[in-house]
């Protein structure tokens, strides 16, 4: 007795695909933040987490970059830990060493940078797209995630705005180098194919 059945595709393809990759970035950036190095005092850590959000950005878009670093928080909120220097915890976060606005910054700063990359939800071949608006878009992402990161820095530690301002302005050129290095690893064809 032979029997038929239909198979139904519950998810398409681009679905799988494109949450594949937010985990994966999810992953990387996990990876990135374990290159850190804690800075004295009330500094945050120099680290690789920034590479996280220029991928998520440039390669996935807003909506599936955005899934990605939102993944990534809730899983070091979660307790895993994912965050520089081994660290975890929602009270990390919201406390933590004045960090948590960066973190948070990171989750905007993919959206914006795949917004202004891909101009829309979904992501577009990155072929498409001139260094020029990568640059753009990437620049954006930094702008914002020092514009939640350094208030809330000044809100955790104490410190007035103008001072933590200042206590930020020597990592403002390491992210611009960093900025570069990713879109020349994703022009390079490093991460995606071209």
């Amino acid at each position: 007795m032979s029997q038929e059945y239909a198979s139904v595709d519950l998810v398409g393809d681009e679905t799988v695909k494109h949450f594949t990759q937010a985990v994966l970035v999810a992953a990387l950036t996990a990876a990135l933040s374990q290159v850190s190095i804690p800075l004295p005092g009330t500094l945050p850590p120099f680290s690789l987490q920034p590479f996280g959000m220029f991928f998520a950005g440039l390669l996935l878009g807003p909506l599936w970059g955005g899934f990605a670093l939102a993944l990534y928080l809730l899983v070091g909120i979660a307790g895993v830990p994912v965050f520089s220097n081994g660290n975890a915890g929602l009270g990390y976060v919201l406390v933590g060493q004045g960090t948590g606005g960066f973190l948070v910054g990171f989750l905007v700063g993919s959206v914006v940078a795949g917004a202004v990359v891909h101009r829309g939800v979904e992501p577009r071949d990155l072929a498409a797209v001139s260094v020029p608006v990568q640059i753009v878009g990437l620049f954006a992402a930094l702008v914002v995630v020092y514009a939640i990161g350094v208030p809330w820095l000044s809100a955790v530690t104490g410190l007035p705005l103008p001072k933590a301002a200042a206590v930020m302005a020597p990592f403002v050129p390491l992210d611009l180098l960093k900025l570069g290095i990713a879109v020349a690893i994703v022009e390079g064809g490093y991460l995606a194919r071209r």
